[in-house]
């Protein structure tokens, strides 16, 4: 079992919109509720789906200690 406290719930919310901005960019969506996409201009991310998708994947090797 894993616990998530303090930034790492931030950390796992920003993946998770990320794998969902990745389906909506392919077609597919889930039936209610704001995209990933909205939800992450929301957040502050400026750019089209492709930039955003970018920026996120910059800090998911961040969060994850890989580098490109």
């Amino acid at each position: 079992m894993t616990i998530l406290t303090g930034s790492q719930i931030e950390g796992a919310r920003l993946l998770t919109l990320r794998q969902m901005l990745r389906l909506e960019m392919l077609g597919m969506s889930k039936s209610r509720g704001p995209t990933a996409y909205s939800t992450l201009k929301m957040m502050g991310f400026k750019g089209s789906r492709e930039k955003v998708l970018a920026q996120l994947d910059e800090i998911r090797n961040q969060l994850t200690g890989e580098s490109k």
